[in-house]
């Protein structure tokens, strides 16, 4: 399973390792679910994590981004002129969203994401993720 994680869930995973988007981060970095990625997403993962506010370490975020690189999947995403996302910032995460072609894009924000509804990408909380790829893994 490929996914696009926002970068409200990684930061989230991160501060709360025991919540839903630590448990969905826990499936990344163990490899049960890929993620999809361009340079922009990875670049805003690092500047995001920096944040002096987070204290995370620059050898940890090092550490993480290329953890992600490593197993996920770098994409070259078609730019999209058609979507109109409230927020502009969150274009890269969409068009990979849909270049990978991703099975969800994991949010905090999904009505940030609503029109990748309508380009065949289900977009999910981290809770509704779970809950997805624990049906899925049942049925294995």
């Amino acid at each position: 399973m490929v996914i696009v994680l926002d970068t409200n869930v990684l930061v989230s995973g991160l501060l709360n390792p025991f919540g839903a988007p630590g448990r969905v981060l826990d499936q990344v970095l163990s490899n049960t679910v890929r993620i999809a990625f361009d340079d922009r997403v990875l670049d805003e993962y690092s500047s995001v994590l920096a944040r002096p506010k987070f204290g995370f370490s620059p050898a940890d975020i090092k550490a993480l981004i290329d953890q992600l690189r490593l197993n996920g999947q770098q994409v070259v995403a078609a730019p999209l002129s058609a979507l109109n996302l409230p927020d502009a910032g969150d274009i890269p995460f969409a068009e990979v969203a849909i270049s990978a072609p991703a099975d969800a894009l994991v949010t905090g924000n999904r009505g940030h994401f609503d029109p990748l509804e309508d380009q065949g990408v289900p977009v999910l909380s981290p809770s509704e993720f779970l809950e997805s790829l624990g049906r899925m893994l049942r049925k294995d």
